[in-house]
């Protein structure tokens, strides 16, 4: 299974449609900020499955949950914006709670800056943001039986 991670697209959907025409992933998977595009993405590839939560400019009462754990391919996957988890200042909270919900995934977006690793059997993304003039970023999530490979691919 591919998995492509979206994060910040600030209203700029031609990144991401490009990305998933060229990629041809089995899930998308968009981190907020803002979660319009993720619907609209969703209207743009009716066939893809397509799961966001809300960032903190989404604004409270948009009825996007601000946190989702997901399951595929047997890998429980947290996805948050990472704004109440204070990622600006570290990512330890949401890895923390990544933890605490048995996340073998742990992917949050807000800082606009990529990065990707493992730690303790967790992987950890931040995909960066897609919006980005200079050097938008969008995530690769591979599941293949028991392999699991993330990765930062530019967009």
């Amino acid at each position: 299974m591919k998995i492509l991670v979206f994060s910040d697209s600030h209203g700029n959907t031609a990144h991401m449609e490009r990305t998933v025409a060229l990629m041809r992933p089995d899930q998308v998977l968009h981190l907020g900020d803002v979660a319009r595009d993720a619907r609209a993405l969703a209207r743009r590839f009716p066939q893809l499955p397509v799961t966001w939560v809300a960032g903190n400019c989404d604004g409270p009462g948009t009825g996007d949950p601000e946190q989702q754990l997901l399951t595929l391919e047997g890998r429980r996957i947290l996805m948050t914006h990472g704004h109440r988890y204070q990622v600006k200042l570290s990512p330890y909270r949401a890895i923390l709670a990544a933890r605490e919900a048995g996340a073998r995934i742990l992917l949050f977006g807000h800082t606009h800056n990529p990065v990707c690793f493992q730690e303790g059997g967790l992987w950890v993304m931040n995909p960066g943001s897609v919006l980005g003039s200079v050097s938008p970023t969008c995530g690769v999530i591979l599941l293949e039986g028991d392999r699991t490979e993330c990765a930062l691919v530019p967009v």
